[in-house]
């Protein structure tokens, strides 16, 4: 049968194939993989280390985070103690939460992702290995020195929310806060990267066979994970990007004395904030079904319902924002919609509880340190979940807002519904990538320790609320009845370091990384993850036909491992996966992955440099750092870009597979969309931010200048857009001289370069500048945004150009041109409507 991709998939009948595979396809498989030594361990790109590395130090994050926590935990034990100064305190409290939603939870669930996702989808790595490299290493740098702030007292003291006007310069003088805003904003950059990364991973490399219904359902909660961070991580970037710009060049965002607005900033920041406690909590969620069904036996009740469930929490998330902004004077209709918001959310959480507990109910579950953790992550979650709903009711809220109450809530959700399942999985998984498991005995105390020391800790803070003891204090007067409970709590703390400290122990004792040769399925698993695998994951890549398929077909792993699936060997002599379609999992063609390679490496350090350097205000350096970064992103793509010839070669069965493809069918296509909404994220945004400032500050609001300069503008734009798809056009006609399609994007830069100068120089004639009001922040803000894709479509003509130059563009059609004229069509859409918006609305006033 035919489908409508043109795949036959009766061929899958071939499999598995009989008789012995070809002498040497093992070995070659294996050269082809070979393990990194020495210094080339920083050049690997392979998911097996990436992985490792990401899991690791988003691990150590959480230990520093936690170090910084017991501090300040000694500090409140009693009162008026001088452990910690006032502005000390402040350094570490901000540092403390930034580490832990920032630097830790978010990071490794994108860890697990990258170390997890190719061997449950039967992948030999994720669709862009050296993205992930990049990814990680800015994350890893980026957040070191991040941290190293701290010991140079120049630690950001303005709360991991940094709510103006507290951290403008009025308040926040110095480089603390900029240290902030650029290094988080770069670290998310590296989140975003991660999530098109596992975006296209999971819909374009499945194993064939593998369809949405058959997908394992940790693969949904990353998939959901993945499009809520590039719909709300966006957000969190613009608002930074802002507040770098009041702080340096005193453009007047949130100065409400100049026509901008404080609130603004918990708007935009809120609108990533509390999505991102759901981002956190969905990846693992997957990792407690896919531990649940292991641990008990059984398959996964109420599969399906979870999936509605992921989908749904993605979908509600994004209505509840202003749940932290109930105190703050908004209008009651907009308290009560984000209120009925905040409470209906709880509902998909509560089938995925249920689902767990049926699960365990009908299966025959095994005791084990991983079944420990998730009842004990279940327990505190719902605790969590039930105070959460408290909140969400606004007379509530009113009264236990910025107290300690909230402080036990948001530990409560956040360590029940995210700590405690990634303890869980590493159990559970550690012997995919260590040659020992880890110590079930010494598990068990691990988990006593860390859960008696969580509630110790955070149970006694509920009452510590409702007693009156605000947040955010470094100390308190004695006589307020709050000395017992802090203690208790102080106490609880060093119980949970306790367990945590032992877990480090059984890591040292038993932790053995290793690519081949592990553990194995110790507990049980029937999914992908636990077919024996090398460097190369899988030796084979299985026709997929359940949702288990271990358990319901026993001879799979033998069939794998003896290569009598799809790619037993190499079929072009290079790194190799299949790309899939993404409802059916068809198989559409093979792609060429990339070797090691220092190019991400280097180019996360400038980048790293980039951003760092510039909060010292070293502008020549740090301008430098940009280039080199740029250089080595550019030297990088180069050498991915390889000039492959359209042929199809035999990936097993005598199926004959494709090794170049082009259009919607490609993965660059789906991650060039996904850039593109990244991009498309941050700007609707900030329209968001410009209606909200004339709404609230009309009368700092002065007329546009003369529509009829739209004209030039609108040219510049279309002329830019229309160059670049004449220049695919022709590309296309073989009789085209070789350089006229390098010749054509250069004029597409150009007018698109026109079409912003322009619209730049028309707002100075004018005489609005940025720093007059919030009109002239946010229209001088929309042209930053405009300039900086305008840049990229520039350096995105001189690489096409140069390619062209060199006969490295194949014809009639070739990826990188079509990826190269959707990104400048987008900038002349986006530049288009800047222009139309600030000029036609609101008008004359």
């Amino acid at each position: 049968m035919t489908s409508e991709t043109g795949f036959d998939t009766s061929l899958y009948d071939r499999f598995p194939t009989k008789g012995e595979r070809p002498a040497g396809e093992r070995a070659e498989l294996e050269r082809i993989w070979c393990k990194p030594k020495g210094w080339e361990l920083l050049t690997a790109v392979n998911n097996n280390y990436i992985g490792f590395y990401y899991v690791a130090t988003a691990f150590a994050f959480f230990i520093l985070a936690g170090v910084l926590a017991l501090v300040m935990r000694v500090q409140l034990a009693l009162p008026l103690m001088g452990v910690l100064p006032q502005e000390t305190y402040n350094q570490f409290f901000t540092m403390h939460g930034t580490v832990m939603m920032f630097l830790f939870a978010v990071p490794a669930m994108e860890a697990m992702a990258v170390l997890l996702l190719p061997q449950m989808l039967a992948a030999r790595d994720l669709p862009f290995p050296r993205l992930s490299a990049y990814a990680f290493w800015a994350y890893a740098v980026g957040g070191l020195c991040f941290f190293a702030s701290l010991f140079v007292g120049l630690a950001p003291d303005g709360g991991w929310f940094m709510y103006p006007p507290y951290t403008s310069t009025t308040y926040s003088p110095g480089i603390n806060a900029d240290f902030w805003l650029l290094g988080i904003g770069f670290i998310e950059i590296s989140a975003i990267a991660g999530a098109i990364e596992i975006i296209v991973g999971v819909l374009r490399t499945r194993a064939p066979g593998m369809t949405l219904a058959k997908m394992p359902i940790y693969a949904w909660a990353m998939l959901v994970f993945g499009v809520m961070i590039i719909i709300g991580f966006p957000s969190v970037i613009l608002c930074t990007l802002l507040l770098e710009l009041e702080r340096a060049f005193n453009w007047p965002f949130f100065d409400s004395t100049r026509g901008g607005d404080p609130l603004l900033w918990q708007h935009l920041f809120w609108f990533f904030g509390h999505p991102e406690v759901y981002i956190i909590f969905l990846p693992a969620s997957g990792l407690v079904s896919m531990v649940v069904a292991a641990v008990a036996r059984t398959r996964l009740v109420g599969h399906n319902l979870i999936v509605l469930a992921f989908l749904a929490t993605g979908f509600i998330s994004f209505g509840v924002w202003a749940h932290h902004m109930f105190t703050t004077g908004m209008p009651t209709l907009s308290v009560s919609f984000f209120s009925a918001a905040s409470m209906a959310v709880s509902v998909p959480a509560g089938i995925q509880v249920f689902s767990w507990i049926a699960t365990f109910a009908v299966g025959r579950a095994r005791y084990n340190t991983p079944t420990l953790f998730l009842l004990g992550g279940l327990i505190t979650f719902v605790i969590g979940g039930l105070t959460g709903v408290m909140v969400a009711m606004v007379p509530f809220d009113w009264q236990a807002h910025d107290s300690y109450f909230i402080v036990a809530h948001l530990h409560y959700v956040l360590i029940g519904g995210m700590v405690f399942p990634f303890f869980a999985a590493l159990y559970y998984w550690t012997p995919m990538t260590s040659r020992r498991p880890l110590s079930e005995r010494l598990g068990r105390w691990i988990f006593w320790l860390m859960f008696i020391g969580m509630q110790v800790t955070f149970l006694p803070m509920h009452l510590t609320g409702f007693m009156g003891m605000p947040r955010r204090v470094y100390t308190y007067l004695p006589g307020r009845d709050w000395d017992l409970t802090n203690m208790i709590s102080t106490v609880g703390a060093f119980l949970f370091g306790a367990g945590v400290l032992l877990f480090l122990i059984d890591c040292a004792r038993n932790m053995r990384f290793t690519t081949d040769h592990d553990a194995g399925n110790v507990y049980g698993g029937g999914t992908l993850e636990w077919l024996p695998t090398g460097l190369f994951s899988t030796r084979s890549i299985p026709v997929i036909k359940s949702r288990y398929p271990l358990w319901d077909d026993p001879k799979l792993a033998e069939d794998v491992d003896e290569g009598r699936y799809f790619l037993p060997g190499s079929a072009t002599g290079l790194r190799e996966t299949i790309i899939t379609s993404p409802l059916r999992a068809e198989p559409q063609y093979v792609q060429i992955l990339p070797t090691p390679s220092p190019w991400p490496l280097l180019g996360a350090l400038f980048t790293a440099g980039f951003f760092l350097i510039l909060t010292v205000q070293a502008y020549f350096i740090s301008f430098v750092s940009g280039i080199l970064a740029v250089a080595c992103i550019l030297r990088w793509l180069w050498d991915t870009d390889r000039l492959v010839p359209e042929k199809k070669v035999d990936v097993g069965a005598g199926i004959m597979l494709p090794t170049y493809a082009t259009g919607p069918r490609t993965h660059g296509w789906w991650a060039m969309i996904i850039l593109l909404i990244v991009i498309g994220m941050m700007f609707v945004m900030a329209i968001f931010g410009f209606f909200y400032l004339y709404g609230i500050h009309p009368q700092f609001w002065i007329a546009a200048p003369d529509p009829l300069w739209l004209l030039p503008i609108l040219l510049g734009h279309g002329g830019g857009a229309g160059f670049a798809l004449l220049a695919r056009y022709m590309l296309a006609r073989e009789k085209t001289e070789l350089w006229t399609p390098g010749v054509l994007l250069c004029c597409a830069a150009v007018g698109l370069a026109i079409g912003f100068g322009v619209d730049c120089w028309t707002w100075t004639r004018h005489g609005l500048w940025p720093t007059a009001s919030g009109q002239g922040a946010i229209v001088y803000a929309f042209q930053t945004l405009q300039g900086l894709i305008v840049a990229i479509s520039v350096l995105m003509a001189g690489y096409m150009a140069a390619r062209n130059s060199r006969a490295l563009i194949v014809r009639p059609r070739n990826n990188s041109m079509d990826l190269t004229v959707m990104f400048m069509c987008y900038t002349a859409a986006q530049g288009s409507v800047i222009a139309l918006l600030a000029r036609l609305f609101p008008g004359t006033i």
